[in-house]
Formats: C-alpha cells, structure tokens, sequence
C-alpha cells in the first residue's frame, strides 16, 4: 500500500528503545533526530529497539488481486515496456508489481521469459477495470482475472498461500510456505523507462543465465509526495521503481553459493546502462555486502560512505552525525554501520 500511503516508516508515530548507556526512551526524550534516523535508517546501529507506534490506515472492506502472465510468445516485451510507462502513474489504489523469470513453455518444451503482472487494488473489480480500461488497457485484464477478498485475505494471498487458507493463520510464527534455504539479493532504482532493445537484450541474458529473478515494484503516488529527507529512505520522487535481483537455491556448499551469488552478480552488471547513476542506488533493507564492509577502523567513515552514499544519498551524513552522538564508541555496529566520526569513537 506504499503508493496510498508511503513506507511503514512514514506512519510511526512513536518510539520506545534501549540506548547504549541503557536508559528507556521515547520519541519526546530522545529528540527528533535520533527518532529520524530509526525510522529508516537501520535502528539496530543506535540503539535496541522495543517498540513502534504506527499509525493505522483506512483500507476498504473489499480489495481486489489479480495474477496475469505473459511469455515472450504472449507480447511479453511489449507489456513490460508499457508497465515501466505506466506503472508509477496509475492511480495511487493500484499497486502492480512485475516479475521477471525463466520457465520451460509446456508448449514447445523451450525455456522463455515469463512477466507476472501481481497486483493489489484498494476496491473492487469494477473500479479496477474501469481504471485499467483508461491506464493500461494493453493488459487486457478481464473481470475473470479478478479476485475480491477482504485486505487480511489479500495479505495471506500475497504469501502465495492457497486461496481459502484462513486469515487466522497470521496469528501463526510458524507459517509453512515455500522454505528458501539460501538466497542472494541485489537491488537497483529505475528512473527513465528502459528501451525495447534493452529489454531483449537482459532478457537474452537471463535466459543464458536462467536462475536469476527480476522484480520491479512500481512508486510513484505518496512515494513521489514524500520528501527524500524527511526519513532516512531517500528514494522518492523520480524513480519509476524499485529493481531487485534475486536467486534461491537448496543446494548446501560454498561452490553451489559461488555459483548463484556469481549468476546475481552478474545480471546486476548487465542492468548498468539502465539504472540509477552517480551514485547507483541501493535499498538498505537488501544488506548487500557487495557494496562494501566496514571494518570500524581509523578509515570508517570513507568505508562507510562506500555503501552509505548508496542507501541514503544526502542523508547518509546526518546519519553519521547522529550515530555519533548517540553512540560515540560505535558499541552497535555491523558489517555495513553507519560510522561514528573518525575523531570520536573506538
């Protein structure tokens, strides 16, 4: 629901956490700036965090999904141009998300490329149509194609449950869905809409590759409204979507690793032309190692840039600045820290 009503971070109202002296603290005590950078920018790096207040959002009693694929036989390239066209524009109840993968054609036993167009829509079919008729009629999604159910319903949809599976089973620690025993994320930002050659051509390269998946979940709407330094997240207005790259694998090993990390890799590489510049943008919640280490040395803050600038752009200094203050020896870190200054700190 991020393009009704942005990030879960733009609706925490209040904060209750741990500092690192061990001291209790709410958003009043703890002041805006600290509140700032845990609503977005990694709470874990400056405190330990007990609990959020959100602020709850209006949802309709009836919401509509549907699940509509296309192969390269089926206008497939087409559609996935038009989507990048139109997705950030369409009416902020709609949320489609794209998904890019290889499977074998039953038909002709060869592999293609297989787009999945996954949507929710604040409303029922009716409205959906309506809507989908003016915006994307390139689709051709049919009231068949439609699914209404209540919002918690869509949200057990959304876990690719079976449909029927009782709402009650979000009460559940122990959902059985598709187990994923390992997996390598990478992600990307899409700011221009990228040309039908370019299209064929990482589409060429995924089928040489096969295992890896693309997924674009489309912004625009309350994303674009939002200011980039209003919270730590700073992908607002102007970006198409948010581009990630993902492969799953059982095998255990480090070469069965090796071998899926490296095919990410490189699809990543490919996708250069086309994405996010100066610098390449990167989501925080995708920890990519990728990117660089921080090994909270004398060098930490140039480290810490080398991902930082990539998550957070301009915010990635007040983040530093805040880290600092709350947490001058750098007692929480990790991999990929924000850093404390380099005349402070352990």
């Amino acid at each position: 629901m991020m393009r009704k009503y942005g990030l879960t971070v733009d609706n925490v109202v209040d904060a209750e956490v741990t500092d690192v002296n061990g001291w209790i603290l709410n958003r009043e005590v703890m002041g805006e700036d600290l509140f700032w950078a845990i609503t977005g920018g990694g709470a874990s790096i400056y405190v330990v965090l007990l609990s959020y207040k959100i602020k709850l959002v209006a949802v309709p009693a009836t919401v509509t999904v549907f699940n509509v694929t296309r192969t390269l036989e089926q206008n497939a390239t087409d559609l996935v141009y038009r989507w990048q066209r139109v997705a950030d524009k369409l009416h902020e109840d709609i949320f489609i998300r794209l998904i890019v993968q290889i499977i074998n054609d039953s038909s002709s036993g060869q592999k293609t490329i297989r787009a999945t167009f996954f949507s929710l829509f604040l409303g029922d079919s009716s409205q959906l149509l309506s809507l989908m008729d003016g915006s994307f009629p390139e689709l051709g999604l049919k009231k068949s194609d439609c699914i209404e159910m209540s919002w918690l319903e869509s949200v057990v949809y959304y876990t690719s449950l079976p449909i029927g599976t009782p709402v009650s089973i979000l009460l559940s620690r122990n959902i059985q869905t598709d187990y994923i025993t390992h997996f390598k994320y990478k992600s990307d930002y899409l700011k221009k809409p990228i040309p039908k050659k370019g299209l064929e051509y990482i589409f060429k390269k995924m089928l040489e590759l096969e295992a890896p998946i693309l997924t674009f979940n489309p912004y625009g709407g309350k994303m674009a409204e939002i200011s980039p330094s209003a919270k730590p997240f700073p992908h607002r207005k102007g970006n198409i979507c948010k581009i990630y790259y993902s492969a799953n694998w059982d095998d255990d090993g480090v070469e069965a690793a090796k071998h899926y990390v490296d095919l990410v890799r490189k699809l990543h590489r490919y996708m250069t032309p086309f994405v996010s510049k100066s610098p390449r943008e990167a989501f925080w919640n995708y920890r990519d190692l990728d990117l660089g280490i921080n090994r909270n040395g004398a060098d930490r803050y140039t480290q810490g840039a080398a991902y930082g600038v990539k998550y957070f752009k301009g915010n990635f200094d007040r983040l530093v600045k805040v880290k600092t203050e709350v947490d001058p020896a750098n007692f929480f870190r990790n991999e990929q820290s924000i850093p404390v200054l380099p005349s402070l700190g352990n």
